[in-house]
C-alpha cells in the first residue's frame, strides 16, 4: 500500500519536490490508478491551541501544517473517465474500510474522530466509511455494501448484488432506480455471520450463483435476482410486471426463472403463481409464432399444426407442435416449468419421445431459446430430418386429430 499519502514534513526539499512533481500530467495519470488518498484532519495537541486541517479552504503561511494538507489535497488524483467503471471506480476512492484505513495509518480511534460532530467522514455501515459528508451516491451506497459484506483480506468475491438493486443494474425498466431504494440485497455465502443493517439486506445462498460484472460490480444472474426480488413484493402489478421484463427482454428464459422462483418456496403464493402462468402462456405464444416463422422464411414444407397423436384404435401417443406424415417428422418445443414434480414432467416426456421413435416417428426437440438465438441453425436441423426420411423404413400408421 502506499504511503506516500501522508502530508510529509514541512519546510523539507523532499515535501517541496513531491508537490511540484505531483502537478506533472504524467504523474497525474499514473496516480489515478494508485490506492484511495485519506485526507485526515489534524487533532489539536495537547495545550496547544488547533492551527488548521486539510478542510481549510485558504491556505495560511504561518501554519506549515496546513499548506501541506493544502497542497496535497490539491493533487489528489482523479478517477479517469473509463468505459469500464467510472463511477464505481471513484466510490472505491471515497468508500474504505476499518482494515484499509489502518493501512493508511488511521487507527479504529481516529476513524471514529473523523466522523464526529463537525467531522469531515461518516460512518455508512459497521467498519465501513465515507469519506465526505452529506448524503452518499449511488454508487458509494453500493460499494459500501459489498464492502461490509464481503470477507476481509480475500481476493475473491463473496459477496453480490441481488434483488432490485441487481435488476437496476441489469437495465430494468420495471425496477425501481438505485437511488429509489431504501435497502440493497447482497447475497452471501449461508456460512457467512452477517446480519441485515442499515441500507443492507443480507440474502443467503448455499452456493453463490455464476455472477456478471456490471460497472465494476458483481451482480446477481437476473433470474435469481428476480426471485430475491420478489421474495420481498406484495404487489401483483409490480411482480408481473418483473417477470414479464426478464422472460419477454430475452434476460433470461422462463424455465430458469420458475427453477429459482421454485428453489426460493415462492410458487405457493398466489399472486406469484398467477404471475408465472401468464409469462409461460406468453413465452408458449412467442415460441409459436417464431416456429411459424422459421417455417416460413426458410421455405420448409408446410406442415400440421397443433396436432395429437393416436395409434388406430390404441392410446393417445401425445400432443406435437408440428407434424409432417408424408416425413413422419415431428416437431416438439418445449416449454416446460420446472416445478416440485420435474423428474415426473421430464420422464413423461421422455418416454412419449422414445414411444415415437420406435413407431419411426423422428422427434426434433426445439427450445424458445434455440429458435430465437439460432433460428437458421434449427430450419437446418428440421429440413436435415425431413430429407433422411427417405433413407427409412416407412413408419407406423397413426390417427392425427386437430390438438
Amino acid at each position: 500500500m502506499n504511503n506516500n499519502t501522508h502530508p510529509q514534513a514541512p519546510g523539507t526539499p523532499q515535501a517541496q519536490g513531491s508537490a511540484q512533481e505531483q502537478t506533472a500530467p504524467a504523474q497525474n495519470a499514473r496516480q489515478a490508478q494508485a490506492a484511495p488518498q485519506v485526507h485526515i484532519a489534524p487533532q489539536p495537541r495537547a495545550g496547544s491551541a488547533r492551527t488548521g486541517s486539510a478542510r481549510t479552504e485558504s491556505p495560511r503561511t504561518d501554519s506549515p501544517r496546513t499548506d501541506s494538507a493544502r497542497t496535497e489535497s490539491a493533487a489528489a488524483p482523479v478517477a479517469p473517465a473509463t468505459p469500464v467503471a467510472p463511477a464505481s471506480a471513484s466510490a472505491q476512492r471515497r468508500v474504505l474500510t476499518t482494515a484499509q484505513l489502518r493501512e493508511h495509518r488511521v487507527t479504529a480511534a481516529g476513524a471514529a474522530a473523523q466522523c464526529g460532530p463537525g467531522g469531515p467522514w461518516q460512518q455508512l455501515l459497521p467498519g465501513v466509511f465515507v469519506l465526505h459528508q452529506g448524503p452518499p451516491t449511488s454508487e458509494e451506497r453500493l460499494h459500501a455494501a459489498l464492502l461490509y459484506a464481503g470477507r476481509p483480506g480475500r481476493d475473491d468475491s463473496e459477496a453480490v448484488v441481488t434483488g432490485l438493486a441487481a435488476l437496476a443494474l441489469h437495465g430494468f425498466a420495471s425496477a425501481p432506480p438505485l437511488p429509489a431504494l431504501a435497502q440493497i440485497d447482497v447475497m452471501v455465502p449461508r456460512t457467512r455471520r452477517l446480519r441485515s443493517t442499515g441500507c443492507v439486506r443480507i440474502v443467503r445462498a448455499h452456493a453463490l450463483p455464476g455472477t456478471r460484472i456490471i460497472t465494476g460490480l458483481p451482480v446477481a444472474p437476473v433470474a435469481r435476482a428476480v426471485a430475491d426480488a420478489v421474495a420481498h413484493l406484495t404487489d401483483t402489478d409490480t411482480v408481473r410486471r418483473l417477470l414479464t421484463e426478464a422472460v419477454g427482454g430475452g434476460h433470461c428464459e422462463p424455465a430458469a426463472l420458475v427453477r429459482e422462483l421454485n428453489m426460493a418456496r415462492l410458487l405457493t403464493r398466489p399472486h406469484v403463481q398467477d404471475a408465472v402462468n401468464s409469462i409461460l402462456a406468453e413465452s408458449r405464444s412467442i415460441a409459436e409464432e417464431r416456429l411459424y416463422e422459421m417455417v416460413r422464411c426458410f421455405g420448409l414444407p408446410d406442415p400440421l399444426w397443433n396436432v395429437d397423436l393416436r395409434l388406430p384404435g390404441g392410446p393417445h401417443l401425445g400432443g406435437v407442435d408440428a407434424f409432417w406424415p408424408d416425413q413422419s417428422v415431428a416437431v416438439e418445443l418445449d416449454t416446460r416449468a420446472p416445478r416440485q414434480d420435474e423428474d415426473s414432467l421430464w420422464s413423461e416426456y421422455v418416454r412419449k419421445r422414445e414411444h415415437l421413435e420406435r413407431l419411426g416417428i423422428t422427434v426434433v426437440h426445439l427450445t424458445p431459446r434455440k429458435l430465437r438465438e439460432a433460428m437458421d441453425q434449427q430450419a437446418a436441423v428440421v429440413r436435415t430430418a425431413l430429407m433422411a426420411s427417405v433413407d427409412r423404413d416407412p413408419a407406423a400408421y397413426l390417427v392425427v386429430l386437430p390438438r
